[in-house]
């Protein structure tokens, strides 16, 4: 390692450096942006105009799309809704394409495969035609770096390669898009030159948003490592955390990649440090796959830092029983060795801080996918009873209008009943909710005096009080999503937090007693 490229490498840690430090600052900033928009989208809905809701969702999503998974996912629904609603296929293919990026980022690679199948891409123009088969792409390319397995990853990328060739077709030549595929093509054909030559020239030639030279920065840091170019592999690793941190991307791998090449240099603070950020950040989006990855990695990092603490201790040892025999130095080396040991045990401790929390994120994040199963399995249930009725009135008010009965129609029409329908979905609600958190009345109840404890005849069931709450325990804590849910307003909804909270013993941390009630607890 030469001098300049130690002292180049030294300088680009010391940016990463000053970048993390103003990770809270970047965060704000995003979330700025996010507000205007969200403004601008207020504006709309008041107008009612329908396209530009449309416009506004996908902007949000945009925003959302590599730093928080729900949110991305929940303004991408809003869109295909509009979609829908104005009858435009090539808007809801849009949205679809979209929702296949967000669902391979966190994780869901089956679920992003089989949206994107559903896309006609006949109908497409060609940025779009271009950015399907790229979504298409990245997407097996991520399953193959997830599954780590020869016997299925070769196929996967094999089919990755497919799809780029396809979008190369429809891409406008010479910009930012074509140089990423291009790019990204030589890298997963392993023609390493011809990477770092497409990288390279991407780099020196264009103007590129920070997610593109992310993107740019870590794939040829990739092509340096298998050149062998290890001072290159950090200084472009970091370069590309750089980028993610200052346009504020949850969903990335470079500074996961960067804590695991440090790690294996010796260098285990910077790894420590770096992989706990990684694990922040993926938390955060959401990624579950990231969130895996990372936790295979964290513990060996923790593990060596401790080894290297004994072995330094063992060595601390010896020098001490050495140095013993001058009596002049033994004070000297007495505050050393005291100074040690408080070294070590406050490691010790902060290492078994760091394991309990990893403990608590592993209890959490195995809480949060039993929570998801029940609700996927609820949500699929729900819709299907919900389109065999759809059908069944539909099949039945087309054979009167045909029949000419529209007296029938109107009859028809009047058995249906809304709240009817709406009291079905509270009850399956509950019951999928009770089967969850079976002890959640009684520990709901356990936190007000007895006389203002609430007695229901149904086991099985919640009243709207008790919903507002559950729905807080599972993570939605937005008070229009709960309102629209529940069909109240949201003064309703902030009128009975406001009176629940005053009959409770727990006032001031109501909502952390609701967040402590646990899964599957007994009721005795």
């Amino acid at each position: 390692m030469s001098s300049t490229q130690s002292f180049q490498t030294d300088s680009i840690f010391a940016k990463l450096e000053e970048a993390i430090g103003k990770r809270d600052m970047y965060t704000k900033q995003k979330y700025a942006k996010i507000s205007a928009l969200k403004k601008q989208l207020d504006k709309h809905i008041y107008y009612e105009d329908n396209r530009k809701i449309y416009e506004d969702n996908l902007l949000l999503f945009n925003e959302y799309q590599s730093f928080n998974y729900d949110s991305a996912y929940y303004y991408l629904e809003e869109a295909k809704a509009k979609a829908i609603l104005l009858k435009d296929t090539l808007k809801l293919s849009q949205a679809r394409i979209k929702e296949g990026f967000v669902l391979m980022s966190s994780g869901l690679f089956k679920e992003a495969i089989d949206t994107l199948k559903i896309i006609d891409t006949e109908s497409l123009s060609n940025p779009l035609k271009f950015e399907y088969y790229a979504v298409k792409a990245r997407t097996f390319f991520d399953l193959a770096d997830y599954t780590r397995d020869f016997r299925f990853s070769q196929n996967y990328i094999q089919h990755g390669n497919e799809f780029l060739n396809q979008a190369l077709l429809y891409v406008e030549p010479n910009s930012n898009e074509y140089w990423n595929t291009e790019s990204l093509r030589r890298l997963k054909q392993n023609d390493w030159e011809g990477a770092q030559e497409a990288f390279t020239y991407w780099i020196a030639n264009f103007e590129l948003p920070a997610h593109y030279y992310a993107i740019a920065t870590s794939s040829l840091a990739y092509v340096y490592s298998v050149q062998g170019d290890e001072e290159k592999q950090l200084e472009y690793l970091a370069r590309a955390a750089i980028a993610d941190i200052q346009s504020a991307t949850k969903e990335t791998v470079a500074i996961r990649n960067l804590a695991s090449e440090l790690f294996e240099i010796g260098e285990l603070k910077k790894a420590n440090r770096y992989i706990s950020i990684a694990m922040e950040d993926a938390t955060f989006y959401n990624a579950r796959h990231r969130k895996l990855e990372i936790s295979s990695i964290l513990p060996i990092i923790e593990k060596a830092q401790i080894q290297k603490t004994e072995t330094q201790n063992k060595k601390l040892t010896k020098i001490v029983i050495a140095l013993s025999i001058l009596a002049l130095l033994v004070v000297v080396f007495l505050i050393v060795i005291i100074k040690q040991l408080k070294a070590r045990n406050a490691s010790r401790k902060i290492l078994a801080e760091s394991n309990l929390k990893l403990q608590e994120l592993n209890t959490n994040l195995k809480e949060v996918d039993n929570i998801k199963q029940e609700y996927i399995t609820y949500f699929l249930k729900v819709s299907s009873d919900f389109i065999s009725k759809m059908d069944k009135l539909q099949k039945n008010i087309l054979h009167k209008i045909i029949s000419k009965q529209p007296e029938e129609v109107v009859q028809i029409l009047k058995k249906y009943s809304v709240s009817k329908e709406r009291a079905h979905l509270f009850q399956q609600f509950d019951e999928v909710f009770l089967k969850l958190f079976p002890a959640f009345k009684e520990e709901y109840n356990k936190l007000f005096p007895e006389k203002e404890r609430t007695l229901m005849n149904n086991d099985d069931s919640l009243n709207n009080e008790m919903r507002i709450f559950a729905l807080y325990r599972l993570g939605v804590q937005d008070s229009n999503q709960v309102a629209d849910f529940l069909q109240l307003s949201v003064a309703t909804i902030y009128s009975y937090k406001t009176r629940i909270k005053g009959k409770s013993d727990f006032k001031d941390n109501f909502e952390e007693k609701i967040m402590d009630i646990r899964q599957f607890e007994s009721k005795n």
